[in-house]
C-alpha cells in the first residue's frame, strides 16, 4: 500500500507513480495549493455575507440580493457531477486549472460589478469554478495518500472549512468597514494565483494508456444535468420566498425539472461515456453514502441557518456572541475527524459513522428540551459536541467511498457524494423554513414568518409571545434535523455493506 499514491487506474498495475517520489518532491506543494483552492471555496461562502448592507447600499437591489448566495451556490452544486465526470476523463490538473481560472475570471468580473444584476450573474461565473474547486481538491486529496494516509490531508482540508467559517465574516466586515466591499472579491485574486502557480508547477499525474477508441465527453448529458439541476434547485430555493409553493412559478418550475430529470436519464442511457454513470447509483456502498451524506447536508441546515436567530431573539445575544454559538461546532468537527481513523480501523467505516450520526441525532433530539430561555452555554455545548458527532460520521465515509473505487471512477464518485449533500443543504433550506414559518403561523396567527417576527425584535416591537414562538419554530426545526439524522442511520444501517469493499492499494 505504501507504494503507490496518484494513479490512473487500480486495477492496471503498470499506470502507478510512487507516492514517496511525491511526497519528497512535489507533495507538500500540492496539499498546499490543494489547500489555498479549497480556502477560496470555503472563504466564499462566508466572507460575503458581512458585506451584504455596503454592497446593497452601493449598487441597489435590496429585493435579489439574495441571489448573490443562491446563484453561487445553485452553480457549483450543478456543475459537481460535470467537473467529476471531466477529471476522470481528462485528469484532474486541467479541470483544476480551468475551474480555478474560470473562479479567478468570475472573482474579478465581481469586484467591477456596476450593478447588482452584474454582480449575481458573475457570483454564478464564480460558482461554476468553485464547482471544480470542490469536487477536483477532494478527488485529488485521495489520489494524492494511500489509505491509511488520507484522514492526514482530509483533516486538513476541514481544518480550512472551520476556519474560514471563523474568519471569514470577519474579514469580510473589516474590508466592508474599513477598504470597500470589492476588496471582497480582488483577495481571491494574489491566493488563487499562487495556488495556481503550485498546481502547474509540481502537480504531474502519470501518463495514462492511451485508449482504443477517442474519448467522446457526453456534451448533451453535461446540458442536460445543468438545466435540470439548475431549475430544482431554483424552484426549491425561491419557493415560498419569491413566490408561493403552489403559485404558477412554483409549480412550472417543478413541471419543468421533472420533465428535464427523464430527458436526463434518457440521455445518460444511451451516452457511452455518461456524465451520471448508472453505476453510482446501482453499487450498494456509493448509493449509501451519496443518501447520508444527503441527510447530511438536510440536518446542518437547521444550526447553520436557525441557530444564530434563536441566539440573537431568544438568548438576546449580540450578532457576534451569537456567532460563537455556532463557530464552535467547527472547532470540533475537524478534531473529530483527525482522530475517527482511530475507531474506523477498528469498527470500520460504516458502524463509526453510524456511531456518529447516531450521537448527533441524540444532541439534535435533545435541542428542544433546552430550557426557555435558557443560558448560552447551554446551546454552545450542544454545537460543540454536535460539531465532534459530525467530524465521526462524514469523514469516514468519504475516506470508505473513495477506496472503494479506482482512479477512473474516484472524481465521478466524489462528485456524487458532494452533490448529494450540496443538494440536501438546499432541500433542507427550503423544507426547514417552511417548517419554522408554519409553526410561527400557528403560534401567533397570520401569516408570520421568521423574517418579519425577527425583525419586529429587532426593532423592540415584539412581546414575549413572539420570542417563544421563535423558540418553538427553532425547536421543530431542530426535530426534523433529529429525523434526518436518523434516517441517515437507517440508510447506513440498511443499505451499507458491513464492510466497505475497499481496493487493495498495491
Amino acid at each position: 500500500m505504501q507504494g503507490e499514491g496518484i494513479r490512473v487506474d487500480d486495477t492496471r498495475p503498470s499506470v502507478r507513480v510512487s507516492a514517496q517520489h511525491v511526497s519528497t518532491n512535489r507533495r507538500g506543494a500540492v496539499v498546499a495549493a490543494l489547500m489555498l483552492a479549497m480556502a477560496l471555496a470555503a472563504l466564499d461562502s462566508t466572507i460575503v455575507s458581512t458585506a451584504v448592507p455596503q454592497i446593497v447600499g452601493d449598487l441597489g437591489g435590496f429585493s435579489v440580493f439574495s441571489w448573490l448566495f443562491s446563484g453561487y451556490l445553485l452553480a457549483v452544486t450543478v456543475t459537481l457531477p460535470v467537473y467529476g465526470k471531466l477529471s476522470d476523463t481528462f485528469g484532474r490538473k486541467p479541470v483544476l486549472i480551468a475551474g480555478s481560472a474560470v473562479f479567478l475570471l468570475g472573482s474579478l468580473l465581481c469586484a467591477v460589478a456596476w450593478n447588482m444584476g452584474a454582480l449575481i450573474a458573475f457570483r454564478i461565473v464564480q460558482g461554476l469554478g468553485g464547482g471544480a474547486l470542490q469536487g477536483t481538491v477532494q478527488t485529488l486529496a485521495a489520489d494524492l495518500y494511500p489509505l491509511e494516509e488520507r484522514p492526514k490531508i482530509q483533516a486538513k482540508l476541514s481544518t480550512v472549512w472551520a476556519v474560514a467559517a471563523v474568519a471569514g465574516p470577519g474579514i469580510g466586515g473589516v474590508l466592508a468597514a474599513y477598504a470597500d466591499w470589492r476588496w471582497i472579491f480582488l483577495v481571491n485574486l494574489p491566493i488563487g494565483a499562487v495556488a495556481l502557480w503550485l498546481i502547474v508547477r509540481h502537480l504531474h499525474e502519470p501518463v495514462r494508456e492511451a485508449r482504443s477508441t477517442r474519448t467522446r465527453v457526453d456534451w448533451a448529458g453535461a446540458l442536460a444535468v445543468f438545466a435540470c439541476g439548475g431549475v430544482l434547485l431554483t424552484a426549491l430555493v425561491q419557493g415560498g420566498v419569491a413566490w408561493p409553493w403552489l403559485s404558477w412559478p412554483s409549480l412550472g418550475l417543478f413541471g419543468t425539472g421533472l420533465a428535464l430529470v427523464a430527458a436526463v436519464v434518457l440521455i445518460e442511457r444511451r451516452a457511452a461515456e455518461p456524465i451520471i454513470p448508472g453505476w453510482v447509483w446501482r453499487r450498494r456502498t456509493i448509493a449509501a453514502v451519496n443518501l447520508a451524506l444527503g441527510a447530511l447536508g438536510l440536518l446542518m441546515v437547521a444550526p447553520a441557518v436557525f441557530l444564530p436567530t434563536y441566539a440573537q431573539s431568544v438568548l438576546g445575544l449580540a450578532p457576534v456572541a451569537a456567532g460563537f454559538v455556532l463557530s464552535v461546532w467547527t472547532l470540533s468537527w475537524p478534531v473529530s475527524a483527525a482522530l475517527s481513523q482511530h475507531v474506523y480501523r477498528r469498527i470500520g467505516f460504516r458502524n463509526t459513522a453510524m456511531l456518529g450520526i447516531g450521537a448527533a441525532a441524540l444532541i439534535l433530539f435533545a435541542f428542544p428540551f433546552l430550557p426557555y430561555p435558557g443560558a448560552a452555554w447551554q446551546p454552545t455545548l450542544l454545537m460543540l459536541l454536535l460539531g465532534g458527532a459530525l467530524g465521526l460520521f462524514q469523514l469516514p465515509l468519504i475516506v470508505g467511498v473513495q477506496s472503494t473505487v479506482g482512479w477512473a471512477e474516484r472524481g465521478t464518485t466524489t462528485a456524487s457524494v458532494l452533490f448529494c449533500r450540496q443538494t440536501g443543504q438546499t432541500v433542507g433550506a427550503a423544507v426547514f423554513g417552511a417548517v419554522a414559518n408554519g409553526v410561527l403561523a400557528s403560534r401567533l396567527g397570520g401569516a408570520s414568518d421568521l423574517d418579519s417576527v425577527t425583525r419586529a425584535l429587532d426593532a423592540g416591537t415584539a412581546p414575549e409571545a413572539t420570542r417563544a414562538a421563535i423558540a418553538d419554530a427553532v425547536h421543530a426545526v431542530y426535530v426534523g434535523a433529529g429525523c434526518a439524522a436518523a434516517l441517515a442511520f437507517a440508510v447506513l444501517l440498511v443499505l451499507a455493506p458491513r464492510r466497505f469493499p475497499v481496493i487493495e492499494e498495491r
